[in-house]
């Protein structure tokens, strides 16, 4: 049944990209002769052009952290595996595909600006401010998160902290090679995808001993870990985009790719059992009803506002030209929906009754690895290595891409615009996921939960919501340049709807906790958003372009 289910995404993926993507094409007017940002106003730092696949390559690695798995696994374990697999397929074709497509163009149609910036022409001055507020706030959770959800991986397996670190000086040598030296990429690609395995592989036997390092106060390595990642996120944002990113997220598309063919080889040839239940109920009882959790839970396999701050931020600024949109924007996200149900089928084929039933999401999702991998011969417990450093590589591009980003959003926010102003912006973003990340938070009832955990709910809501305020956004862009809207506005009604009911839920749970205040503050900043939307929709329309 899983082989078949498999096949069956596989299949409507693959059309979606064929049809509906050209569909997309059409109503974008695409033209590989206009000049994109990249190739207009390339200024060695932050705007290059970058090959299809590499651009490919950078965009997915960037916005697959570890919410197209953790969400869905969440999400299976709450209300079975039906409802989040039906959300991450019809999300991700009309909803977070379309997304995704329309903020890439729209940014590379506005000289690489980003969606906040966009906002200030087409909505008006107040809701680019208040719209660059909520885009950094959302950055600041994502930081938080994924930081605290790498260093625990770092902490309970140190080969993959090795290999990541093995990992990082790879991407800086093969940019050395690309930029410096002019190596062709396809010959550089011969020696450094091998030696991205081989690290895997001298991880696995040389795991880098957490007691080892300088342990932070109170003899918790997860916190050492933590300031050490937000150290490397504070160099690589501020480094210039050929010398680490580019190059890192290049090579870590091949370990991306091979985890979702591994997932697939393994699926269809490892004949495994559906074991966890089709469908749960309507409501669990520590995440809430089906509707609305299920949508901002499942969070980056169907939609993720995160993404348009990716393809506007740094993928605008890197495409070659507009028809590299699809296959980069449209298809990237294609993928990680994949990656969201191999992530499903991690899950779904946990014995009833296994101690791994109470893992965390990564856990379950490394060893899903391991069981896939095992089909092909090799050993279980290397596959879920492999697993974890897949997903350790999601979370790594994320983290500094998000800070890349949010270094953007501050500069924009305050008129930054000196050569020493990507340190400053960049630090004073850094300070409050430190904060968040180092500091002991407490669930509704007040027991002490890890930060990722604590933070999920407002970080699945506030991306969701962030993905709505986009679309009205864009849909303001695309009405005030004659084009037809609807295949944009009905998804953003959805997501509007879904993710202010689910604020208020958790304002409500959680009252006047700091997670309570978070959400009502997100609250009322995606409100006024939103008003400024509705106040240029009431301008006059120019005739629709045919």
């Amino acid at each position: 049944m899983l082989t078949i289910l498999f096949l069956a995404v596989v299949a409507l993926f693959a059309l979606a990209y064929r049809f509906h993507g050209r569909f997309l094409d059409r109503r974008f007017e695409v033209d590989s002769m206009r000049p994109t940002p990249a190739r207009a106003e390339a200024d060695g730092v932050d705007r290059i052009a970058a090959p299809r696949w590499v651009l490919l390559g950078h965009h997915f690695s960037s916005i697959a952290g570890a919410g197209p798995i953790v969400g869905p696994i969440i999400a299976a374990t709450a209300y079975g595996v039906g409802p989040p697999l039906l959300w991450i397929v019809l999300g991700a074709i009309f909803v977070g595909g379309v997304h995704d497509y329309a903020a890439l163009m729209a940014s590379i149609r506005h000289h690489g600006r980003s969606i906040a910036d966009i906002a200030r022409e087409h909505l008006s001055p107040l809701a680019w401010r208040l719209l660059l507020l909520f885009v950094w706030l959302t950055l600041v959770y994502v930081l938080t998160v994924f930081a605290d959800l790498t260093s625990a991986t770092f902490t309970q397996d140190g080969g993959v902290a090795t290999a990541s670190l093995l990992f990082v000086v790879l991407a800086v040598a093969l940019g050395v090679l690309l930029y410096r030296f002019g190596t062709p990429l396809g010959r550089a690609s011969l020696v450094f995808v091998p030696l991205v395995f081989l690290a895997v592989w001298v991880g696995h036997l040389s795991p880098l001993d957490a007691a080892r390092l300088p342990v932070w106060p109170g003899g918790d390595a997860g916190k050492t870990w933590t300031v050490i990642l937000l150290v490397y996120c504070f160099l690589a944002s501020v480094a210039p985009v050929w010398l680490l990113l580019q190059p890192r997220d290049y090579l870590s598309s091949y370990l991306l790719y091979a985890s979702v063919i591994g997932g697939l080889g393994g699926v269809l040839l490892g004949r495994f059992e559906l074991n966890a239940p089709w469908f749960k109920g309507w409501s669990d009882p520590q995440i809430g009803p089906l509707i609305p959790f299920l949508f901002i839970t499942v969070a980056c396999g169907a939609c993720s506002g995160f993404h348009s701050l990716v393809a506007s931020g740094t993928s605008s600024k890197q495409l070659r030209s507009e028809t590299d949109a699809r296959p980069v924007a449209y298809g990237a996200m294609l993928i990680e929906g994949l990656v969201a149900v191999i992530a499903l089928i991690a899950v779904a084929i946990v014995p009833a009754g296994s101690p791994l039933t109470g893992k965390p999401p990564l856990q379950i999702y490394a060893q899903g690895m391991g069981r896939f991998l095992a089909v092909f011969g090799i050993p279980q417990a290397a596959g879920a290595a492999f697993g974890l450093l897949t997903l350790s590589t999601f979370v790594l591009t994320t983290l500094d891409t998000a800070t890349r980003l949010a270094r953007y959003v501050f500069e924009e926010f305050f008129g930054l615009r000196d050569a020493l102003s990507r340190y400053g912006a960049t630090l004073a973003t850094l300070v409050l996921p430190a904060t968040l990340a180092l500091i002991t938070l407490h669930d509704a009832k007040g027991n002490p939960i890890p930060a990722w955990k604590a933070i999920w709910p407002v970080f699945g809501a506030t991306n969701q919501l962030l993905a709505a305020l986009a679309l009205a956004v864009l849909s303001a862009w695309l009405r005030q340049s004659g084009r037809r809207t609807g295949f944009v506005v009905g998804p953003m009604l959805f997501m509007l709807l879904m993710t202010l009911w689910a604020l208020l839920r958790l304002i409500a749970q959680y009252r006047l906790s700091s997670i309570g205040v978070i959400a009502a503050a997100l609250f009322v900043l995606a409100a006024l958003v939103l008003v400024e939307a509705v106040r240029t929709w009431r301008r006059p329309c120019p005739q629709t372009a045919a």
